[in-house]
């Protein structure tokens, strides 16, 4: 069974049929929207000026420097247990909030 699928562009601006998908970064954040030639060339347009002002930004690689530690407390399952004898509602897993450890260290130490 043969299927045949189209993609039809819709300019995000106006409506009506859109030429091609234009992307674009600002604040640190990625877009894309599909946009007709001329409203391609109308947001080129006006984005010209500050990107004539503007430096390229460094792809910055991610930090794969070792493992990735949870940063997890290795007395969590110490605190859980105390919380839970001494009548404080603890989960079984995720954080434990910070004033049951207050109360954990206060009575332990």
């Amino acid at each position: 069974m043969a299927q045949s699928v189209q993609i039809i562009l819709e300019d995000d601006l106006e409506g009506g049929p859109a030429d091609q998908t234009v992307q674009f970064g600002l604040d640190g954040r990625h877009y894309e929207i599909d946009l007709s030639t001329a409203n391609a060339e109308k947001l080129r347009e006006a984005l010209r000026p500050f990107v004539a002002s503007a430096r390229r930004a460094q792809n910055k690689p991610a930090r794969t420097t070792g493992p990735r530690s949870s940063g997890s407390n290795p007395e969590t399952a110490k605190i859980r247990a105390w919380a839970k004898e001494n009548g404080y509602e603890v989960s079984d897993r995720g954080r434990v909030h910070q004033s049951i450890k207050d109360a954990y260290y206060a009575a332990t130490q």
